[in-house]
């Protein structure tokens, strides 16, 4: 490879459905909210019949699992690149724009004629959100990527197997190529059978502890055990976020916890800290950092993101993260477990 190539490889290739999330702000006199916080019984109630007032809606577009993971490499400076479908409409529009003021690259980006923009309505209470969701049945189609150094997929829509097989079988040609899953909802709802290629293929994988429950359909087991039972399934390196009590990763080797990066505040919208700790723990691996320091980063990202409405408005420059790793507390840094 030349060095024009080498400068222009793509580092960070994201795969997966971008969406318009239209957060519409709640108050105490919208809606009742009901049951035990984190437990199946927490519920937000609204009437029928009645005018429901609201505080205040923002419109965030170019989100979504995997076009978050792609701002948050873009603005930590990797060369980064999107493949994903977009309606023919001026949502589809405004997403391409944000992506390209976000340096992300748009080549590998489909526009489909008669189809609309995934558009996602998200009712949005102090930290917490319950997402109105929509996705549009696109015929999915695998373009020649190249041999990016890294393949970041997550989230399509369930309509879309066996577009993960295509995938697959792409990886499989093309094994210079670096897989990190973060399966979305509907991943997990096809079941790790039916994407075992990709599990076996994933160098890194990430998924929060009630997903990995649901992926090995177990319960109640302790986090080092669903490290242990995930990587024994395939992936490399497995991290496993538990929202703000922290993360834990495992190489095979060696487990680690690190704890949540202080807030300098109460949290402001929890949308999108899980998409910003898992592709910038990858970014910094890409950059040449361990996976103790990896975790580190991701954590300050993290803690970043949930200050700002939108699933990546707060997200940092790697300029910005290096002033918080310098000001981090002692003791914030990942530790085996």
């Amino acid at each position: 490879m030349n060095e024009y190539e080498d400068k222009n490889k793509i580092d960070f290739l994201a795969i997966g459905d971008i969406v318009i999330d239209a957060f519409i702000k709640l108050t105490e006199t919208s809606a009742n909210i009901v049951g035990t916080p984190d437990t199946p019984d927490y519920k937000i109630c609204i009437p029928f019949g009645e005018k429901v007032p609201y505080d205040d809606v923002f419109v965030i577009p170019a989100v979504g699992n995997a076009a978050n993971a792609a701002v948050s490499a873009a603005r930590l400076g990797l060369n980064t690149a999107f493949v994903t479908n977009l309606g023919d409409d001026r949502n589809g529009e405004d997403c391409l724009d944000t992506l390209r003021k976000n340096n992300v690259k748009t080549d590998f980006v489909k526009v489909n004629p008669g189809f609309k923009t995934n558009y996602h309505y998200i009712l949005w209470y102090g930290a917490e959100r319950t997402i109105l969701i929509k996705h549009q049945n696109y015929p999915y189609i695998m373009p020649n990527i190249g041999s990016p150094k890294w393949v970041y997929f997550s989230s399509v829509n369930e309509t879309a197997f066996p577009f993960h097989n295509k995938l697959a079988d792409y990886l499989d040609t093309n094994k210079d190529i670096n897989l990190a899953f973060q399966p979305g909802k509907f991943e997990i709802k096809l079941g790790k059978e039916k994407l075992g290629r990709l599990y076996k293929q994933s160098k890194m994988f990430f998924c929060n502890v009630e997903e990995a429950e649901k992926i090995l359909e177990i319960q109640d087991l302790k986090v080092k055990d669903l490290l242990q039972k995930m990587h024994d399934f395939g992936p490399q390196t497995v991290v496993i976020t538990d929202g703000p009590r922290g993360a834990y990763a495992y190489d095979g080797t060696d487990m680690y916890f690190i704890k949540s990066y202080p807030d300098p505040k109460p949290p402001f919208s929890r949308t999108g800290a899980g998409d910003a700790f898992s592709s910038t723990v990858l970014s910094a691996m890409i950059l040449g950092k361990t996976l103790p320091e990896a975790l580190a980063w991701g954590g300050i990202n993290a803690m970043a993101v949930v200050q700002q409405v939108g699933a990546h408005t707060g997200l940092l420059s790697h300029e910005q993260l290096e002033e918080y790793l310098k000001k981090a507390p002692a003791d914030y840094k990942a530790v085996k477990i």
